[in-house]
This record gives C-alpha cells, structure tokens and sequence, in this order.
C-alpha cells in the first residue's frame, strides 16, 4: 500500500525535527492536520491566518529549525501575504503551505470560480521560493527544496501549494533521507581564514563582540558564551539581537543605548560580528559611533550567506558557514592561549549597571494615569528570571529599549520589518515552542495589541502561562508625537486616537483569560503576579500618561539616526 502525499509532506518535515503546525485547516488540509495530531505534533488553529504565520516564526525563532504554517486556498493564503514579507525581512525560515482549486477547475475559461485566485505568483517576490505540486511524484523534491532554500545562506521563507487532486494520491517512496544527505548543514570555515580571524583576535587590544539577531535564532548562546569567555571582551547587542546570554549579562550592553556600549565600540580596534546583517541601527557598522577608530579597526565576520559579506562594509576576515560551527572551531583555536580580559571592561560593567540603578530610581513615579518610563520599570522587575519576554508596539518599545530592567535569555520582536501587532501571536507561538514550561510576558501598546487581540481566545485554549502588559493611551502614541514634532502642539492629530471606553481587562475576560486595571504604578508589580498565580493567560490594562507617551521618549534622537535616509 502507498503513502499519501500528506502522510509524506509530514515525514519529510519531521526528518527536520519539525512537530508543530499552525493554520485553519480547509478540505486540502484535514486529512494532514487529523494525521499529524495523531502523531502527537501541536497542531494550533489561530483566529487568523497572519497570526498563525506569526505564530510560525516564533517557533522558528525558538528552535532554531524551519516551522510550519498552512492557509486555505484563496483568502486564507491571501491572509498569509504580512506573514510572508514579515518572515523575509525578519530572515525567518517559515514554510507557508497552501490549497488549491484542481487545475482543471484553474485551467477552465471561466468568470466566478469561487474561493480561487492565482496564488503563487502574488507571492514570489516575498519568498525565497515558491512552487507548486503538480503531480504527487514531486512532493519529495519540491518540500525538500523549499527547507533547503528557507534554511540555506540568509534563512527566509517558502512558499508551496498543491492542487487539490494531488493531497489523497498515494506515492510508492523509500524511507525518507536525512537532512545531510539533501542539503548543506553545519558548514564550518577553512581553516586557513580561521587562522587568520585568530591571529587578529590575539593581536587586538580593544576587541568586541557584536551579537545579532542570528545567536538567538540558531540556538547559538552557549556557543557563543564559550568564545566571548575566551576573548575576555565586551558584548554589544544589536537591536535586534537583544537575548541575553546566559553568564554573559553583566558585559552585554545595547549599542547606541549604553555609554559603555558607545564607549567600547569607540575605543575597539577589533569586531567580531555575529549573526548581524550590519544594518542601519548599527549604522552598517561604518557609521555614527563607528566612525572613531574607522581606519584601525579590524573585523571579522560570520556569514552563511557569501553575497552579504562586504556590502554593508569592508570585511577583513569573512569567515562563510553556519555560525553553529564557526563559533566552536573559533572558540578551540584561542584555547591554548586565551586573551587577558579588556582593560576598560570591569568599569564597563559597572557603569552600565549603575546606568540601570538610575533609570529605575530616575523614571517618574507616582502618576496617575502612569508614565510609560515608570511602567516599564515595573512590569521588568516583575518579569519572571526564566521567562520569554516578547515586545510589540511603537513607543512603548522605545520606552522599552531604554528602561527595561530584565535581562531575559529569549527575545522576540519584530525589529527589522517594524510589523505591529505581532506581539500576542509571537507570545503564543513561543509559549507552544517551549511546551508551556516557561512564563511569558508581552509588553506591547494598546494600538498594536488590538491587532490579533482574538487570539487571546487561542492562548486561554491552550491555557498558556502568558501575562500581557498592555500600555494604554488610547491612540498610535507613536504618531502622536510625529504629529506635534511636524506640526506643533494642538494641530489637528487624525486618525490616531479611538475611543477612551475600552477596557481591555474587560476584553481579556471575555476571552476567558485574567484582566486587571491598573491606573498607579505601584499596582503594577502585583497585577502582574497575580495575574500569573491565576492559572489562566493575563492582561494587564495599565493606563499612561498619553502626553508623556507622545514627548518624552528616551533615545528618541538615536533612535532617528537609524532613518538616515542616505547618509550613512
């Protein structure tokens, strides 16, 4: 007897160590969703299917491998188009399946064909790649070169569809191959040019490791940990690489928020970037703080994709291959003779510490509605040590970025794309990734957290332990602010207040999770740990200060030079 061509889609995924699935499932679908929740995948169905290409790209972020979502033929996969141009700017590796009308039905001369569009080539130029399954024979190489696409040099999406006449035909296959034998893994360096990497690392005096997005995406912080221990220097986060790792937290500072981070990059004669493109809010790393110390400074770069060394900047060392095994060969070729920790370092620390001590003590209290600096506060402090913290929303990320007292070890945001309203499927999608084992907290506007609210009916559902602090201002505060900057104070504000009755607590209630209202930071801590002891996802409405959300972002200077439009 043959295997059908869904029982195979989902052999060939769990060769990739792929268990999860997210999507609304249409007749294309059942028979792979029935069958995948008998062999024990979390098979999730959002509200939405943007939410559940969200949702995807959590779990890729927090396994390290592709994930999977599916939308139904027609506007189920027109509902996946945020999700795809989220994921290929976000270099995520999500696979987004979808249904088909039978070609014949697509073939036909005819007006009014129900639920159907052509869909592939609407998508293509948001993918890495996309095809179709025309006939059951090429279900092998066409899954196969999709997770090879998504996974190989810069990750990112695939798009993949079949007719449905193609989903019950039976195939005649041997057993499925291993990752290794159909694509390139664990790509490690010459070791020529890790030589050389490493004769610049012992020579430098004023090193630095900049850690990116990709450390945390490839599952990499332990590995990295080992070769930070070994060049004794200073870790600089990237804005979009803004996960901890663990025992490193004292020496990871936020470029361009931290003066000892300013101060580092300014004084270093060497820069080993990892997991970063080098993008604008790192200046491409040319640019701004970088421009101290330009003509001396080394760098070495880690980069599975070949065609992005040296375009953002000159590279003295690129060193091509997955990060997951450079690091190590870096880490075993300085062991025989480690550096001396940095000179400044031990000061670094300090300074960035008492940096934090202030912000808690400096960030205005005793608000009511709060100030959103002093939310901020409150809410990190309350932030459970072993917890995935997630981020959403405009000014309340800015006042995030500066205030913010955790030092989780899981990030997820949207920093590139800038997609609002990934937050609450974010938080879901990571929560499932992790089996429900870890507490998470959103910190997320109120604009941005209405976009997917529904799936707060999705969370209580899976009875995950999420509390989501929400900052209230009733508006894009965010765009408030533009309007006052652009215009001066009391111009016209359009489009970007709603209505001041909305409750969100009340809301999260409806859904069958825990709501709070809090209007004083004080109350903050405790809604929080209350809302966690509940037993049931949480919302905590906090009500700000819309004046101070609109003008008193911190940073907000530094956070412009990342829109120089040209100039760097």
């Amino acid at each position: 007897m043959g295997v059908k061509v869904y029982e195979r889609i989902l052999d060939l995924f769990e060769a990739e160590g792929i268990n999860t699935l997210f999507g609304i499932p249409d007749p294309n679908f059942v028979h792979l969703f029935h069958l995948a929740q008998e062999r024990g995948w979390n098979v999730v169905a959002p509200h939405h299917e943007e939410s559940a290409g969200f949702m995807a790209e959590a779990v890729s972020r927090m396994t390290g491998k592709a994930a999977v979502c599916i939308g139904t033929l027609g506007p189920g996969v027109a509902n996946l188009a945020g999700a795809m141009m989220c994921a290929k700017v976000e270099n995520s590796p999500v696979i987004f399946l979808g249904g088909q009308r039978a070609r014949i039905t697509e073939q036909r001369v005819r007006r009014g064909r129900i639920q159907f569009v052509k869909q592939s080539g609407l998508f293509e130029p948001s993918v890495k790649y996309a095809a179709s399954i025309e006939y059951a024979d090429q279900t092998d190489e066409i899954i196969r070169e999709g997770l090879r696409r998504a996974l190989s040099g810069t990750p990112g999406p695939v798009y993949i569809e079949y007719p449905s006449q193609v989903i019950q035909e039976e195939l005649d296959v041997p057993p499925v191959l291993p990752p290794n034998r159909y694509r390139l893994i664990s790509q490690t360096a010459g070791s020529d040019v890790v030589a050389e990497a490493v004769a610049l690392i012992r020579a430098a005096k004023q090193p630095i490791l900049l850690a990116g997005h990709g450390i945390h995406t490839s599952r990499a912080g332990q590995a990295v940990r080992a070769l930070a221990e070994e060049m004794a220097c200073p870790i600089i986060q990237t804005s979009g690489g803004t996960s901890y790792i663990e025992g490193l937290e004292d020496r990871t500072f936020p470029y361009g928020f931290s003066p000892a981070a300013v101060d580092a990059v300014v004084k270093s004669d060497l820069c080993l970037a990892i997991g970063t493109e080098l993008g604008e809010p790192v200046h491409y790393g040319r640019g701004r703080h970088w421009v101290a110390g330009e003509a001396a400074r080394k760098w070495i770069m880690i980069e599975q994709d070949p065609t992005a060394i040296g375009v953002n900047r000159p590279i003295d060392v690129p060193l091509v291959g997955d990060l997951r095994a450079i690091v190590p060969q870096l880490t075993a070729a300085l062991k025989d003779a480690p550096r001396t920790p940095t000179a400044e370092l031990a000061g670094w620390i300090e300074q960035d510490a008492a940096r934090l001590a202030e912000l808690a003590a400096s960030a205005p209290s005793g608000m009511s509605p709060v100030h959103p600096a002093r939310l901020i506060v409150e809410a990190t402090q309350a932030f459970p040590s072993d917890g995935i913290m997630v981020r959403d929303g405009g000014a309340t990320t800015i006042f995030g970025w500066t205030y913010s007292q955790a030092k989780p070890h899981d990030v997820i945001w949207n920093q590139n794309f800038g997609h609002l309203g990934t937050g609450l499927p974010y938080a879901v999608g990571a929560s499932v990734a992790d089996g429900g084992n870890r507490p998470v907290m959103l910190v997320t506007g109120d604009s941005s957290f209405q976009f997917h609210i529904a799936e707060l009916e999705t969370a209580a559902r899976l009875n995950l332990p999420l509390v989501c602090v929400v900052a209230v201002d009733y508006a894009w505060g965010l765009e408030v602010g533009v309007y006052k900057r652009t215009f001066g104070q009391g111009s016209l504000e359009t489009g970007v207040h709603w209505c001041t009755a909305t409750r969100l607590d009340k809301v999260a209630e409806g859904f069958g999770c825990y709501g709070e209202y809090v209007e004083r930071d004080a109350d903050i801590a405790p809604a929080v740990k209350r809302a966690y002891a509940s037993g049931k996802p949480g919302v905590i409405h906090v009500a700000v200060d819309p004046k101070a959300n609109s003008e008193e972002m911190p940073s907000y200077d530094e956070f412009r030079t990342w829109y120089a439009e040209g100039m760097q």
